[in-house]
């Protein structure tokens, strides 16, 4: 991978670590459902007139729709809203890592090496010392928010098994097509869980501080988040193999830790930096797989995990 090219993926893991502060900012104001509807909803709209629809198959573009676009975000912003710390987020959302490659072991009868299964063992260690250490500091209302931002890696991992049996032509445009089916589902949602006043009383007194702030979280997400981040790391799975490209995610965590400390005074303890640590090195073994050389061609063919992050 040339410099530069290191230097796009380096950008894409503060862009998506700094999405979880512009995603706390948008929680501080709008109810979770609702802002994640509304997270897609002003995506969706250009897409549908100006982004070529893929000629993908129904089923695996509506699988990738749901489980990265509906599920991930539903349980991540029930999760935050409910108190699990923005740096944490950023940290256990990597589940989606081991998560995929079990799945792809069940549902696409891959074959799992035995460093695969030792970095699933090591990261499923990690989530268990950080949901440990949180029992501990708060009983069970600690360990909900942990326990659904699982469900939402999970939702990201059936995400990924989506986009990849679609094989888009164009994987961007398959990228911000997805932002169109979450919409109806999530607002659905918000519906049922929140009222149907919620997300409007919101809407009305989106001039005030807290709701400008919102909106600027809500700009920064579609805009830098989605648009920027996923198109860079898009060009960066065209160009390369995915076992060079994805160990860059597992450095969002970092930068996701580090600004929520810094702006938003979160200090994670020292068992959790611990659990974390070990996480990133689980899913960085799954992924670190030995393989022969291949040609340029035989890259080409290498599964690839598109999607972008929250």
């Amino acid at each position: 991978m040339s410099t530069r090219d290191r230097m796009l993926g380096l950008t894409v893991v503060v862009l998506w670590g700094l999405n979880f502060l512009a995603i706390h900012a948008g929680l501080e104001h709008f109810p979770p459902l609702f802002f994640a509807a509304l997270r897609f909803a002003v995506m969706a709209v250009p897409v549908i007139l100006f982004v070529p629809r893929p000629k993908v198959p129904l089923k695996w573009f509506l699988l990738y729709g749901i489980g990265f676009g509906t599920i991930q975000f539903a349980f991540l912003f029930l999760a935050m809203d409910n108190g699990m710390p923005t740096g944490l987020a950023s940290l256990v959302l990597q589940s989606s890592a081991p998560f995929t490659v079990i799945l792809c072991v069940v549902f696409l009868r891959e074959k799992l090496s035995a460093r695969q299964i030792i970095g699933i063992t090591v990261a499923v260690g990690g989530m268990a010392i950080i949901g440990i250490d949180r029992a501990a500091h708060g009983a069970t209302a600690a360990v909900l928010p942990v326990l659904l931002t699982l469900i939402a890696g999970l939702g990201w991992a059936f995400g990924n098994i989506g986009s990849r049996l679609a094989k888009p032509d164009n994987a961007l445009h398959l990228t911000l097509w997805m932002c169109v089916v979450p919409v109806l589902p999530l607002y659905a949602l918000s519906l049922a869980v929140e009222g149907p006043r919620a997300g409007w009383d919101a809407m009305s007194s989106v001039g005030s501080h807290s709701g400008l702030v919102a909106l600027g979280g809500l700009t920064y997400v579609a805009v830098l988040g989605t648009i920027v981040g996923s198109g860079l790391w898009t060009y960066l799975m065209s160009r390369y193999p995915a076992s060079k490209v994805a160990p860059f995610s597992l450095l969002v965590p970092i930068v996701g830790l580090t600004a929520a400390w810094a702006f938003l005074g979160e200090t994670p303890t020292g068992w959790e930096l611990f659990g974390g640590a070990v996480v990133i090195l689980g899913c960085f073994a799954g992924l670190s797989t030995r393989r022969a050389k291949t040609t340029p061609d035989d890259a080409s063919d290498e599964p690839k995990l598109i999607g972008s992050r929250p």
